[in-house]
C-alpha cells in the first residue's frame, strides 16, 4: 500500500542538481520531477548542437529520473516545457512526442520565459503516476 510518505529521488544517469533541490520528489502515487535542461550528466556541460539536439538530452535526462523511480513516458500525466524562444516550438514538439510513441499523451503547458539556467533553450518537468503495486 502506497504511503503519503516523501521520497527523494536521484540517479547519476541525469545531471547534478545545481542548486538547492532534487532531481524528483515522489509523495504517495505521484512523482514530481524538476526542470530538466540540456546538460550532459557525465560533463555536467551544455550539449553541443541546436534546439533539436537539446531537446533530445532534455528528454533523456528526464528519462533518466524517471526509471530512477520505476517509471516511463507511458506513466507521465502533466508536463510543462518552457522555452526561450517560441519559434523553436515545432522542433521541440517532434522530439517531444518521440519519446511518448506508443503512450498517450500527457497534458502539457508550453511558457515562455526570458532565459534558462547555463544557457539552455528549453527545460522539461513532469509529473508521474506510479501504478498500484
Amino acid at each position: 500500500m502506497m504511503t503519503n510518505q516523501r521520497e527523494t529521488i536521484h540517479t547519476t544517469a541525469a545531471p547534478e542538481a545545481i542548486g538547492p533541490y532534487s532531481q524528483a520528489v515522489g509523495v504517495g502515487r505521484f512523482v514530481f520531477t524538476s526542470g530538466q535542461i540540456a546538460l550532459d550528466p557525465v560533463t555536467g556541460s551544455l550539449v553541443d548542437g541546436g534546439i533539436e539536439a537539446q531537446t533530445r538530452q532534455v528528454m533523456a535526462n528526464l528519462a533518466a529520473v524517471l526509471a530512477a523511480a520505476g517509471l516511463t513516458f507511458a506513466d507521465v500525466v502533466k508536463t510543462t516545457i518552457f522555452l526561450i524562444d517560441m519559434n523553436d516550438f515545432a522542433a521541440v514538439n517532434t522530439v517531444y512526442g518521440e519519446s511518448f510513441e506508443g503512450a498517450a499523451f500527457p497534458a502539457r503547458s508550453t511558457v515562455a520565459v526570458a532565459a534558462l539556467p547555463r544557457g539552455s533553450r528549453v527545460e522539461i518537468e513532469a509529473i508521474a503516476r506510479r501504478r498500484k503495486r
